[in-house]
């Protein structure tokens, strides 16, 4: 009861997306107002005594926060919204592949789970670049939230570079919500 094919060979292997660069390099400022929301004392991130304490030149960046830095930030996230309403579709492969998957009805989403590898540590001064490919679209699956598709992408954060500083796969359900009964 899908409605929808289930070959997404096409987007399978596509860049996402054009490569996402930080507005703004690694910093002390972020830094220390990230582990104060997620509330992390861990003493490398905000203090440089403390830091080199452990051999490292100064303070890093908590390894969990690499997506903070090549975020798009509200008013992308305002002109992504104001398309999709439109109709119109920006021409990258993952743009497209949402394009068929809202015509089809899978409107709503949900982020299911994050692997992430920290290959090297992130440090004030950096200028992070996300890479985005889409590993995956899985055939329709029926879940507690509705009829979805799982969309893998594969994430490649590197430096300025263009060392690999962490390697991700996020997936997200984007699903048809389950009818309720009256």
């Amino acid at each position: 009861m899908t409605g929808l094919r289930t070959d997404f060979a096409e987007f399978t292997g596509q860049q996402a997306e054009p490569p996402r660069v930080a507005r703004y390099a690694v910093n002390e400022a972020m830094i220390r107002n990230w582990v104060e929301a997620v509330d992390d004392r861990n003493p490398v991130y905000v203090d440089d005594a403390a830091a080199k304490a452990t051999g490292r030149p100064g303070v890093i960046a908590p390894p969990a926060m690499c997506s903070t830095w090549v975020m798009a930030g509200y008013r992308r996230y305002r002109e992504i919204q104001e398309l999709r309403r439109e109709g119109t579709v920006e021409d990258f492969a993952y743009s497209r592949l949402m394009s068929v998957l809202d015509a089809a009805g899978y409107t709503s989403v949900v982020a299911t789970d994050v692997e992430q590898e920290y290959v090297r540590e992130i440090t004030p001064g950096t200028h992070v670049t996300c890479h985005f490919t889409i590993e995956a679209v899985s055939e329709a699956k029926r879940t507690a939230l509705g009829y979805g598709h799982f969309v893998t992408l594969r994430k490649h954060y590197v430096d300025d570079a263009g060392e690999l500083l962490v390697d991700e796969r996020f997936r997200i359900l984007r699903f048809r919500p389950a009818e309720r009964s009256a």
